[in-house]
């Protein structure tokens, strides 16, 4: 497995310290190749960008596990290469993780079909319920949290990013914000999803990347 480079660990050590920066630097550096990844293999861009979404959401949701002694990269490639399977199984397609040697192109990675006894099939649609409601609850606590604050600028944001799919440079200009200052509210919004995630106590096998 190759070793972190500096750079990485000090990109990580960024984000959680709550740098918007480096959030949107990780979004700019890897965003393209997982979407290459993806869409390689799904044959459809709108699906290919939630995958990728759901990875970098995946990602904050498990950094406070974040092993620092392991490749940036390969980390992200592993939590796309799960969401895809997800993605891949809602589709009628049965993919299994393959093993992936150490050292190995994240690039070339390849889910690899066989079929699944129907338990496994079940234990799979009842982990995708607990993972949706777990998602529910928590951005109904944040949407709670902001409306208490009155904070309905940020909700506006969130629903543009999130519900619409608008880009942040689109959201700043319907909004009259900056970008920064709309990649600022994405990065609070993801932040405190991760976390409400997380204070479920959810079993291992639900977001899986919590435990890797």
């Amino acid at each position: 497995m190759p070793a972190p480079s500096q750079a990485d660990a000090l990109l990580v050590r960024r984000i959680r310290s709550g740098d918007a920066d480096a959030w949107n630097e990780l979004i700019s550096r890897f965003e393209g190749r997982l979407l290459a990844f993806v869409d390689k293999r799904t044959k459809d861009r709108a699906a290919a960008e939630d995958v990728v979404q759901e990875t970098f959401i995946g990602f904050l949701t498990s950094l406070p596990n974040f092993d620092a002694r392991r490749a940036l990269e390969g980390y992200l490639f592993s939590i796309a290469a799960h969401k895809l399977t997800d993605h891949l199984r809602r589709e009628g397609r049965r993919p299994t993780l393959p093993l992936i040697p150490d050292g190995s192109n994240p690039s070339s990675w390849e889910p690899a079909g066989s079929s699944r006894p129907a338990s496994s099939i079940l234990r799979s649609g009842e982990r995708r319920r607990l993972e949706e409601d777990a998602l529910v609850a928590a951005i109904g606590e944040q949407l709670e949290h902001w409306r208490q604050r009155s904070d309905w600028q940020k909700v506006q944001c969130v629903e543009l990013l999130f519900v619409r799919g608008w880009a942040n440079k689109d959201v700043a200009g319907r909004l009259g914000l900056s970008e920064q200052a709309v990649a600022n509210h994405k990065f609070e919004f993801l932040a405190r999803l991760r976390n409400a995630v997380r204070r479920q106590q959810l079993p291992d096998d639900v977001f899986p990347e919590l435990y890797e």
